[in-house]
């Protein structure tokens, strides 16, 4: 390469050549940038960890967003990318098979299946004699049925991407072989600088596509990318005889119990990969090696010898073969094992598309979304998922491989709803954190916090009890929302992100920001939303006005990272602090009809409607403390929100216990909170995702379409569509005393699929299921009956046109005297 032909500047620089770095390379010239493109590879396309990889992909998934993604990738693989690039790619489209051995297996596929009928996916439950008639060779001792995928298949990993690769360079970006990153810095006009050993290049945005060198390039540009190289096996046999005279491929096994992985026909031979489910290994903690080029490990037959034994028990007609082929590769795994796809925390223009452990059966999908995200400024897929910014700087490099390794044992377990995952916690643990533990609270992690999920009691085991159907849990949460409805309940809601924003430009920045009107009084709350350029939906926060100048902002945990970025990405000028509380303060949520009455026995503070009125916020004393109080109810119930710094908190909550007491007060977890909250038709982060706008998530009547603030433009638009692609529908299931639904369910009506669950729960005071959806249009009519698919087998569901409990919202504000009075 001349110096000559190296650009000085681009508008991208994607550093990493391999099915993640050049299938972002493909959509973004798909997408108008590729005349202004770059891609840099220190060695060759795919040498990294794309090379190695067994290139399976199945349309086997309970994730709505990513049967999405695994969609567009299998109609990308199997005719698109090589009629358009006219570069080889190697489909095999043999179809594939789940194993379930467990009633708990056979649930995760019926549910599964519900997720693929929502999608339109060719998907079945099928039992062991159709298995056994498409695989012959297959041992189906022990095996209930298994979920057949006959469009699946698997690709050869080098080829797809370097016809990704042809597809981008035909579309003007240029690739640079042989070209080693060596830093990337942000100069003082906030353009991104990358050093190679080729020369320098200046760009608006840098991607970060490194693979196994991700986190230590993150490290460049002083960012902390949690992630952490695993190394994984599969062995490639002699030549099976029984392959020899085979009219077609068998489908791909997946036996996730007794294999702990897969198996397929590779050419004549056999191929069996593993993930074994202990002893597992991870490697270069500090330093992926530069040097490496197509590197493999030698194979550790003590760590994988349990399943491989299984894997020739179960294919019999392999036991007498040869390994011909051993390959042991580093793959990235996340702490929670989700790729890291989207912007860096902290930065801007600095994009992550890394951390993939399944390269080629999530890439292509993944890049087209981030590709749309930083061309036009959302994703069309929900990415709260992949989203980098859902760790923080709790994911220190210990705990990074302590969650790695937790992740790939994982990896074929059955992904239970609620899966609580329990290696390296507590990580932040609330000041009540002890206290609630010795009362039975099992906890769950919500962006480095531990929230209480439910309280065991009454003999109860205080554990995660794991099932897609009714469990022991489910009595107890519903033991928690009668208290809240039907006396007071009280919980620990430390873990919300707490954000105070002050200045004199405060007001006008945060005005220029939500789509809602700003409170216009000290003590006055809004509840709002913020957008993109797209009037897509970044986040929902709740913002209390503590002056004319001063105000606070709540919203969910996880968008903690978000909530900062868009403040610090969009305050332009403005003469404002930002600050975060998150970890310094603590909350307290006061739920139900005698929430007033024990919080009046631990304040002197008037706190009828007059003294302290509806969605409003004070600054009164309890138990000794000084807290905020906002006078605001997820539960739909009399109410109040307590904010206070860490030191009060205990003290606080042992006041309000003692004064409970003889209301019957209990405590609660986000397992009830969310019950209640459906039964109040409150949306939440499953219905407000970057993929919708607030006119097709029903939710105008927290915007005003007179107001200008980002995304305004966008939102007038699509409030005045002659009619949306989507809208959130309200709806109720019929229960059958088993199975409840976990979102991504299909919705029928007249035997069309017209949408799909986005939530489901059962709500314990109304005794019915409930459900937000997306439908067409046309669906979200009160009373319409639809057909939900739930645990693959249809149910009557019916679309609501209020609220299930309290439609008129009276509860929240009763007030002192009418409560008397009753």
């Amino acid at each position: 390469m001349s110096s000559k032909e190296f650009p000085a500047r681009a508008k991208v620089v994607i550093v990493g050549g391999g099915v993640m770095g050049c299938g972002l390379a493909y959509h973004l010239a798909h997408e108008g940038w590729g005349d202004d493109t770059v891609l840099l590879e220190k060695a060759e396309l795919t040498s990294g960890s794309t090379w190695h990889a067994a290139g399976q992909i199945t349309h086997s998934t309970s994730s709505y967003g990513l049967g999405k993604m695994v969609d567009y990738n299998i109609g990308l693989y199997s005719h698109k990318l090589e009629q358009e690039t006219g570069q080889a790619v190697t489909w095999h489209g043999c179809g594939s098979f789940r194993l379930a051995y467990t009633n708990d297996e056979m649930d995760w596929l019926r549910h599964t299946l519900s997720v693929g009928r929502a999608l339109g996916f060719n998907i079945e439950l099928v039992g062991p004699e159709f298995i056994a008639e498409k695989h012959p060779f297959y041992n189906l001792d022990g095996v209930l049925g298994a979920l057949y995928t006959p469009d699946d298949g698997h690709v050869d990993p080098s080829n797809v991407t370097m016809a990704m690769a042809t597809g981008a360079r035909q579309k003007g970006v240029k690739i640079f072989r042989r070209c080693q990153a060596t830093n990337i810095s942000q100069n003082d006009a906030g353009d991104w600088v990358v050093e190679t050993d080729h020369g320098t290049i200046t760009c608006e945005h840098v991607v970060n596509a490194g693979g196994t060198y991700a986190r230590q390039m993150g490290e460049w540009s002083g960012l902390q990318l949690p992630m952490t190289s695993m190394t994984h096996h599969y062995f490639v046999t002699e030549e099976v005889p029984e392959f020899q005279n085979l009219e077609r491929e068998l489908p791909v096994i997946r036996d996730d119990k007794q294999v702990s992985g897969y198996i397929r026909m590779e050419q004549k031979k056999g191929l069996i990969g593993i993930y074994e489910k202990e002893n597992s290994n991870s490697v270069w903690h500090d330093e992926c090696p530069w040097d490496y080029e197509n590197w493999l490990f030698e194979a550790d037959y003590d760590r994988v010898m349990p399943w491989l034994e299984n894997s020739l028990e179960r294919m019999p007609i392999f036991a007498d073969l040869g390994i011909t082929r051993e390959v042991h590769g580093a793959i990235s795994h996340p702490p929670d094992g989700n790729p890291m796809v989207g912007p860096a925390p902290g930065v801007q223009n600095y994009w992550c598309c890394c951390g993939t452990q399944i390269g080629i059966g999530w890439g292509p999908g993944l890049t087209r979304e981030l590709a749309k995200w930083m061309v036009h400024g959302a994703a069309d897929i929900n990415m709260r998922d992949y989203d980098p910014r859902r760790f923080g700087s709790y994911a220190v490099k210990d705990w990074q491989v302590i969650k790695a390794h937790e992740d790939y044992k994982l990896r074929h377990e059955i992904p239970f709803p609620h899966f609580n995952r329990l290696a390296g916690r507590p990580i932040k643990p609330s000041p009540l954190y002890d206290l609630l533990r010795d009362k039975g609270a099992v906890y769950e992690e919500v962006f480095g916090h531990e929230r209480p999920r439910w309280f065991a009691r009454d003999g109860v085991e205080q554990r995660d009890h794991y099932s897609f159907r009714r469990n022991e849990v489910f009595d107890m949460v519903g033991a928690e929302c009668r208290a809240v409805r039907e006396r007071v309940g009280i919980m620990d809601v430390t873990a919300f992100t707490k954000v105070l924003v002050e200045g004199p430009d405060a007001h006008a920045m945060l005005d220029r920001l939500t789509a809602n009107r700003m409170p216009q009084k000290n003590g006055s709350i809004s509840l709002t939303h913020m957008l993109n350029r797209r009037g897509r939906i970044e986040l929902e926060t709740t913002i209390v006005r503590m002056a004319a100048d001063r105000y606070y902002l709540v919203c969910a945990a996880f968008f903690e990272q978000r909530l900062l970025d868009h403040l610090t990405h969009n305050r332009n000028d403005a003469d404002v602090a930002i600050t975060t509380l998150s970890e310094d303060w603590s909350a307290l949520s006061l739920n139900g009809p005698k929430s007033r009455d024990v919080l009046a026995a631990c304040t002197d503070a008037d706190l009828s409607n007059a003294g302290f009125r509806w969605l409003s916020a004070q600054e009164i004393t309890v138990a000794g403390h000084q807290v905020w109080a906002f006078r605001m109810s997820y539960a739909g119930e009399l109410g109040w929100e307590l904010h206070m710094p860490d030191a009060a908190c205990v003290d606080v909550y042992t006041a309000l216990w003692a004064a409970g007491a003889p209301h019957g007060i209990a405590d609660y977890g986000s397992f009830a909170m969310n019950a209640l909250r459906m039964e109040k038709g409150f949306k939440g982060a499953g219905e407000l995702t970057n993929e919708v706008t607030l006119p097709e998530a029903d939710v105008m009547r927290f915007a005003r379409l007179d107001k200008e603030y980002l995304g305004a433009d966008a939102t007038r638009a699509s409030a005045e569509a002659d009619e949306q692609p989507w809208i959130c529908a309200y709806l109720e299931i019929d229960p059958d005393g088993v199975e409840d639904g976990h979102g991504g369910e299909a919705i029928k009506l007249n035997g069309e699929v017209v949408g799909s669950t986005a939530s489901v729960a059962y709500g314990h005071t109304v005794g019915k299921i409930l459900a937000f959806a997306y439908v067409k249009p046309h669906v979200n009519v009160p009373g319409t009956e639809v057909e939900v698919i739930v645990a693959g087998e249809p149910r009557a569901g019916r679309i609501l046109g209020e609220p299930a409990y309290d439609p008129m919202s009276q509860k929240p504000r009763t007030d002192a005297v009418l409560e008397a009075a009753e």
